[in-house]
Order: structure tokens, then sequence, then C-alpha cells
């Protein structure tokens, strides 16, 4: 059974960084059988979700959402079978909770998510100014 456990989120000043982690178990991110993609999503309330930025899990061709670009950076640890969301420079609107997400047939465009077969349960994240 696939399962996304998201940790990492909190508070934080306006300007300071915060690391995301998701890890996945269910699978290998080793096992060349397979051609995943695992997103980093986020929903403000009020708001649609919003695909942030999303990672091939067999070549690390990555994708940012426009938010994201020059801020934000994901990579991925096989050894740990997890993706990270390395986020700078947080401003206010980024707050929202943070959602990860698998899709088993390796689109890596995030777009809005609903391509994505399996989420975690999501983790909060709050900038103050």
């Amino acid at each position: 059974e696939v399962q996304l456990v998201e940790s990492g989120g909190g508070l934080v000043q306006a300007g300071g960084s915060l690391r995301l982690s998701c890890e996945a178990s269910g699978f290998s991110f080793d096992d060349y059988m397979i051609d995943y993609a695992v997103g980093w999503f986020r929903q403000a309330p009020g708001k649609e979700r919003e695909g942030v930025s999303c990672i091939s899990i067999s070549d690390g061709k990555r994708d940012y959402g426009d938010s994201a670009k020059g801020r934000f950076s994901i990579s991925k640890d096989n050894a740990k079978n997890t993706v990270y969301l390395q986020m700078d420079n947080l401003k206010p609107e980024d707050t929202a909770v943070y959602y990860c997400a698998l899709d088993t047939l390796g689109d890596y465009y995030c777009r809005n998510g609903r391509h994505m077969d399996h989420w975690g349960q999501g983790t909060q994240v709050t900038v103050s100014s």
C-alpha cells in the first residue's frame, strides 16, 4: 500500500526558510520498473489547489509552479525514499497546507494535481509578516 507522509511544516517569519519532507512507502525509488512522479501542492483557505513543484522519480526531471520559481527547490533522496521541498525567501502568501502527492504514470508536470493518484495528509506552513 502506497503511503505518503509529510513533515517539516511550521511557523516562520517572512524571508525565512523551511524544508518539507515527503517520505514514501509501498514502493522503492530505486525500482527501475516504475515511472512515478511526486509533487508538492498547496491550498490556502478559500483558494484553489496549486501545483508547487513536481519531480520524476526515474530521471529527476522537475517542474515548478510560477509561485515557486526562483525560491523553491525540489529534490529526492533515493536511499531514504523521500522527496524534499526547500523553500527560501518565504512570503506571507505562501501560507497554506502543503500536500505531497504521487502520480503512478510518471507525469511530473504539476498542473492542478488532478492526475495524482495518492495524497499525504498535509502539513501546515504559516509565514508571518
